[in-house]
């Protein structure tokens, strides 16, 4: 095994300046689960981080701090903005996946005491009520920042949404976003409307929520203890002009506050649209009603840990808009879930029965959804290998991002060919890795009863051992569709000078 490290720290490069509001707009996938509507009681987050295949992605825990004093500041990290805000005195142990040049964009979490973060999904305001409150791009909060600012220091998932809330309201928000926020109790959603408006929504046990690159939030109580806003949500509206209550009825912040044009009819609404006939099977809908699906719905159809990876690798798979399996076609107007700038997918599950060193489980699959082993990360892992800590927008031969990405690139070269190949044997790795979790978790029950500490060292090596596995599987399959490619090539040009000496 490798050498372990339990955190890397610091700037590596200093990024091309506003890269995070740049790039950000190409983003994310999201499906969020309450208890019941899981198969098995668990909470379910979902999420793609999509923008660029040369995003290397590390994996960082940061250790718990005492006694701090001072001020975060993107700028510091050689972040998007110049967004500060004040250290906790005392943080709390967390853990992120964040971008390599800045250690900062950390996609997915879990803090000590429980609490899970995944952020962003890029969304956009209208051009209208963005010029009545635009986005504090120089020092608003972005989603470089809200992992590292939430975790650090919340105790619950309600608190990191008020604290993100009070921030945006404060500070600003630097883009548009919406973020997930999890405990054993509570699933959230928060969504900016504007640079300082925003609301969020407790997910109801029985439903589930899903959104690509666009405001979906609708109905909002002021009173109601499962949903929250800023201050003036509704009054900013009818004073702008956003929100007319004697014509447009019931306020709905999507209408009110979010963008909605053709861009969503062909980018964002036939990936909402397919995660609701995923769960939903039965229902009917025209693609272009997009601003018309419901927000949230009860599925005919679970939600589980491996149905939320299905959902994360669907590119419209037998269906005229599937761009990949015909042949790579760059001009299909729907944009799959699954797309090759994909840098990075997860899914959360926390199942609340059970201690949190293994109730709470991130699946993560770098790269393309699509084409990647998703393994799983328990919250009781104590250190990550090195290589998992390095890489950069260089293709290397050490870091295990590079090892999963070369592999799918190589794929897109014949993928008719050659993903098949590839999906097969990772779906098999991923059943034989489930069934033994499912022992390894009742063995850790036992031995807990008696022995923490030695439960705790048999699910770390477990841990270890399954992320080897993943990575060993991997490079073979690398090396077995070189061997292919290169036959295929041989036999291209074999063929080629055998025609011009006929």
């Amino acid at each position: 095994m490798n050498e372990l490290t339990t955190v890397i720290c610091g700037a590596l490069n200093k990024p091309k300046s506003n890269i995070a509001l740049i790039s950000s707009g190409l983003a994310c996938t999201t499906l969020l689960a309450g208890s019941e509507a899981t198969n098995d009681g668990s909470l379910i987050i979902a999420r793609s981080a999509d923008s660029s295949a040369l995003k290397a992605q590390h994996f960082v825990i940061h250790p718990a701090k005492k006694n701090q004093s001072g001020i975060y500041s993107t700028k510091e990290h050689n972040g998007a903005n110049n967004f500060t805000y004040p250290l906790p005195k005392n943080s709390l142990r967390y853990t992120t996946v964040p971008n390599w040049k800045t250690q900062l964009h950390g996609a997915t979490g879990f803090n000590e005491l429980g609490v899970g973060v995944s952020g962003t999904e890029s969304i956009f305001a209208s051009p209208k009520a963005l010029a009545f409150d635009p986005y504090v791009e120089e020092t608003g909060i972005t989603e470089d920042d809200i992992p590292d600012v939430l975790l650090s220091r919340a105790k619950t998932a309600r608190e990191a949404v008020e604290l993100l809330g009070n921030i945006i309201e404060t500070q600003g928000a630097g883009e548009g976003f919406g973020v997930a926020v999890v405990d054993k109790n509570e699933l959230w959603y928060l969504e900016t409307g504007t640079g300082h408006q925003w609301m969020a929504q407790k997910i109801a046990k029985d439903k589930y929520f899903a959104t690509g690159n666009q405001g979906r939030l609708q109905a909002f109580e002021v009173n109601n203890p499962d949903m929250l806003g800023s201050k003036n949500l509704v009054e900013f509206a009818v004073e702008k002009g956003l929100y007319n209550p004697a014509k447009d009825g019931a306020f709905n912040f999507s209408k009110a506050y979010t963008r909605d044009d053709e861009r969503d009819r062909d980018y964002n609404d036939p990936r909402v649209w397919i995660i609701q006939q995923q769960f939903n099977p039965s229902l009917k809908q025209d693609i272009a009603d997009g601003r018309n699906f419901a927000p949230f719905l009860t599925p005919e159809k679970k939600v589980s840990v491996e149905e939320a990876k299905a959902m994360l690798r669907n590119h419209f798979e037998g269906t005229e808009h599937d761009p990949y399996t015909n042949g790579l076609n760059g001009k299909e107007p729907w944009r799959p879930i699954s797309v090759f700038r994909t840098y990075e997918a997860h899914v959360m599950q926390v199942r609340p029965e059970l201690p949190q060193e293994i109730g709470e489980v991130t699946y993560v699959g770098l790269g393309m959804a699509d084409l990647t082993a998703f393994v799983p990360f328990y919250s009781g892992l104590e250190a990550y290998p090195k290589h998992y800590g390095v890489g950069t927008d260089k293709a290397d031969s050490d870091s295990i991002y590079w090892k999963y990405r070369k592999l799918q690139t190589l794929v897109m070269t014949d993928y008719p060919k050659l993903a098949p190949i590839v999906k097969k044997a990772y779906q098999e790795w991923e059943a034989k890795t489930a069934l033994e979790q499912k022992a390894m978790e009742v063995n850790y029950l036992k031995m807990a009863k008696t022995d923490k500490a030695a439960a705790n060292k048999m699910l770390n090596k477990f841990n270890l051992d399954v992320m080897a596995s993943a990575e060993k599987l991997t490079e073979d399959l690398t090396n077995q569709l070189f061997t292919i490619r290169t036959e295929d090539i041989q036999s291209d040009i074999f063929f080629a000078n055998k025609s011009k000496k006929d």
